[in-house]
């Protein structure tokens, strides 16, 4: 005699109960097979550069992503170099912005139709009122300075240091903690200026100014 319908029904639930139990305890099985693996990577970094600059309270070593995970001592130089890099551009890109938006312009005129600087409006409305010609001489003389200046060629006594023995300011009349203080006041206005020029463009494109008015 063939089962009722009901005792299929609940022999297929059993079933499917017991496949999905199965396959649960079998991710739950990988995933602790990974877990000691990325423990012991993310150990690795957090021993390795604690104590690198930048590494300050109240974070500490801050590495979210894991992007050193791996203790790669070049790999986090590198990130660092462009760090310091990203962050003196933008620490020159707010001090432009609000002097611009203070109404602050060179004298003269821009090219030879008779644009003058003090036409010129801040932000990205200057991109659409200057001349293509005068976007790639910004975009040349950019390149120029990525290229030929603003490098490290002699070998710097640390990452970012582009002194190349010609441009030093006194810098070797310091003190090692001096040095190291200066440096780590650097990172750290960088940082905050990628930051603070992310929200004036952000906010100019709302319409919404972050900068007072008189």
């Amino acid at each position: 005699h063939a089962p009722p319908p009901q005792e299929i029904v609940s022999n297929n639930q059993t079933t499917t109960i017991t496949m999905k139990t199965c396959i649960i305890a079998s991710l739950i099985a990988s995933a602790a097979a990974f877990a000691p693996a990325k423990q012991a990577a993310r150990t690795t970094a957090i021993n390795s550069f604690e104590d690198e600059l930048g590494a300050q309270a109240p974070l500490g070593f801050f590495d979210p992503l894991g992007l050193v995970a791996d203790g790669d001592q070049e790999k986090f130089d590198r990130l660092r170099y462009v760090e310091i890099k990203h962050g003196r551009i933008c620490m020159l890109a707010v001090v432009g912005y609000l002097v611009q938006e203070a109404g602050i312009r060179l004298p003269g005129d821009v090219d030879y139709s008779g644009l003058a600087f003090a036409d010129v409006p801040n932000g990205f409305a200057a991109l659409t009122t200057i001349q293509g010609a005068g976007i790639a001489q910004v975009v040349a003389f950019i390149g120029f300075l990525e290229l030929a200046v603003m490098k490290d060629i002699t070998g710097g006594e640390f990452v970012g240091d582009f002194r190349n023995d010609a441009f030093d300011l006194g810098w070797d009349s310091f003190d090692e903690e001096t040095k190291l203080q200066k440096r780590a006041i650097e990172l750290n206005q960088g940082r905050a200026a990628q930051m603070g020029i992310l929200a004036l463009m952000v906010h100019e494109q709302l319409g919404v100014s972050l900068i007072p008015s008189a």
